[in-house]
């Protein structure tokens, strides 16, 4: 599927739907099980692609993991509806280079680099480098993409007990921010996919990213294993640029305001864990304890414009001077402080019984460092249980229970106070199955969710967000995966959601009377279907041998735009091709590709800001490569 974008790789899994169009479109950001979710872990690391850090690099990640349900708690500040945690490329002591070039529609061009092997003769040292460098354009008018991306990677073998690895990322970044189409009643407003509303010069996003993180593991015994992983992320944008703005009038005015606001992150990760086995007759038990710490220190300072030019969607004229700014009128600086210890038993018992047990305990502080004052603190334990029974060697029936205090809102209240974590509770029961030796895989799962403290955009305030007290989903998925014939492979993904909706909020009328909010309404951007296909070929007789075809779709019904319920965006289904070929010159293996997304040039709505606008699908798009590995 060449995905250069993370949100390729999650559409293929059931009750995932991209969501673009959050923090400018500059972020990954899902709804999972009908929740948003605005940050992805790195190795289990909450902090290595968290919100605000922009699209996840894909050139040195090996594989896309959505955890749900008491697998996403591990990883500890997660979400009980789903998790996607990327595993990245490792050091490798067989010899390995490559080098790919893609090109595609809007003048897209992509250049990668993979590099590894051993550094001495006996393997102690091993090494790894992913390069990458994106320079892209848009369908959008004044919207583009220039990125250099730099990850090496160290691993010491130091016995075949005690392993050390090193890593570090680079991530420049000079792009544009993507504010959508605005919102004219009950719909987005009828214009063209390349009309924009921001004036050029006023929508740049440009910084860097640094991610450097240490990890080792010590196996004390045949049973027993003991790791230690340490990580600092920091993110620097030197030049951010905003645009906020109403719901268009009908006669297509529009009032902007805009807001320039460079920001510095920083992110410090601590995790050990240890691992064991203890076989003590009748039951047998995995046991993992560990601790974790967490801190993340924000520092912004902003200025809101004052005014901007007067502007009319269906009559835009763009203006170069600078708007008014009101100066330092909007700045910050705040911190969060994360420890954590969990434990849990998994045990195997007889008649294929198994049983998961665990609990997590988190202590979290929110501080405001500019005002000097503690803004939350909770102390909170997480249990979480599971039921797995195997009667068949092809069939599983399994049921569990969750709670979890979730990542803490990146968000600020209208009062100017961080919000609170997020917290949940869900119950989920399914079965999985296998046919033909395993070669063909199936899940079916029914959950209950339940959230609190979910952030939503305030009226009242377009840089603020205000919590809403308690939002609920149930639903049904379906995922089938595996090869059906030799060279037949075939992916499939369905979601039905038939309940969504806040059961409980307090909003305010703007006097100061409290509200019933969106009590009752259905969860922006929830759509009760949605699905995906995915299925290739690679042909198996001699003379064809090296060509693989492919096709499939993805389906998103209607979805509520904001929390109000105020306007809706259509449901849609496009259709995508792929054709490769790969032969080999000597030692070095060529592959050539063709991929064609949205076949049918489908004009759709991928998200919105779950306020006031919505952000186009990528039209028609074509993506050539052509890689050389050996």
């Amino acid at each position: 599927q060449q995905a250069v974008r993370l949100e390729t790789a999650v559409q293929n899994v059931s009750g995932v739907i991209v969501q673009r169009g959050a923090n400018g479109d500059t972020s990954d950001s899902f709804v999972i099980r009908g929740f948003n979710v605005d940050h992805t872990y790195r190795n289990g690391v909450l902090g290595g692609g968290s919100f605000g850090q922009g699209h996840r690099e894909m050139a040195n990640v090996e594989r896309v993991e959505v955890l749900k349900g008491p697998g996403a708690i591990l990883y500890g500040r997660s979400e009980p509806g789903g998790i996607v945690n990327i595993v990245t490329k490792q050091p490798l002591a067989t010899p390995y280079y490559s080098v790919q070039q893609q090109f595609g529609s809007y003048n897209f061009y992509r250049t990668t680099a993979d590099a590894t092997g051993p550094l001495t003769k006996d393997d102690t040292l091993l090494y790894r480098v992913n390069v990458s460098y994106e320079n892209s354009g848009s369908f959008r008018r004044f919207m583009k993409e220039d990125n250099l991306f730099i990850a090496p990677v160290v691993q010491w073998n130091i016995s075949p007990r005690t392993q050390i690895t090193a890593e570090f990322e680079y991530l420049h970044f000079d792009r544009t921010r993507e504010f959508g189409t605005p919102v004219i009643g009950n719909r987005p407003a009828p214009i063209g996919r390349n009309d924009t509303v921001v004036d050029p010069g006023f929508n740049q996003n440009l910084g860097d990213r640094y991610f450097a993180g240490l990890h080792g593991s010590h196996r004390l015994n045949a049973d027993w294993e003991a790791s230690l992983r340490l990580s600092l992320t920091q993110l620097e944008t030197s030049v951010d640029n905003n645009l906020f703005f109403n719901l268009a009038q009908p006669n297509g005015d529009l009032e902007r305001f805009y807001f320039n606001g460079p920001t510095t992150l920083r992110n410090y990760q601590t995790t050990f864990t240890l691992t064991g086995h203890i076989n003590s007759g009748v039951a047998k038990h995995t046991l993992l304890a560990g601790y974790d710490f967490f801190y993340l220190s924000t520092k912004f300072s902003g200025d809101n414009a004052v005014s901007a030019p007067p502007f009319n969607i269906f009559a835009p004229t763009f203006s170069n001077p600078a708007p008014v700014f009101d100066q330092g009128s909007f700045s910050g600086s705040t911190a969060e402080t994360w420890h954590g210890l969990y434990l849990q038993d998994q045990i195997e018992l007889p008649y294929h019984i198994h049983l998961l047990a665990g609990a997590r305990y988190d202590n979290t502080r929110g501080t405001d460092n500019q005002l000097g004052v503690t803004t939350y603190e909770e102390d909170r334990l997480s249990p979480r249980g599971g039921l797995l029974w195997q009667p068949l060697p092809w069939l599983s029936l399994y049921g569990s229970y969750t709670q979890s205090l979730g990542p803490s809102n990146v968000f600020f209240r209208t009062d100017g106070v961080k919000m609170r974590p997020q917290s949940g509770q869900q119950w989920e029961a399914g079965v999985k199955t296998e046919f033909w030796d395993g070669r063909l895989r199936m899940t079916a799962a029914y959950f209950d969710l339940t959230k609190q403290n979910i952030a939503v955009p305030d009226p009242a305030n377009l840089t603020r967000l205000r919590p809403v007290g308690e939002a609920q989903t149930r639903g049904i998925e379906l995922d089938i995966t595996g090869e059906i014939l030799p060279g037949w492979q075939v992916i499939a993904a369905y979601s039905y959601l038939p309940f969504a909706k806040i059961t409980h909020d307090v909003a305010d009328d703007g006097a100061g009377n409290p509200t019933a909010g969106g009590t009752g309404n259905r969860l922006f951007l929830a759509a009760k279907d949605s699905g995906s296909l995915w299925s290739t070929y690679e042909f198996q007789d001699e003379a064809l041998r090296g060509l693989k075809v492919g096709g499939g779709v993805v389906a998103v019904g209607e979805r509520q735009g904001d929390v109000a319920n105020t306007y809706q965006l259509a449901g849609y289904v496009t259709a995508n091709l792929m054709a490769s070929y790969q032969w080999h010159v000597g030692m070095t293996r060529l592959t050539a590709q063709l991929n064609v997304n949205n076949l049918f040039d489908v004009s759709h709505f991928a998200g919105s800001n779950a306020f006031d606008s919505a952000v186009f699908g990528m039209p028609r798009f074509f993506m050539g490569s052509i890689r050389m590995e050996f």
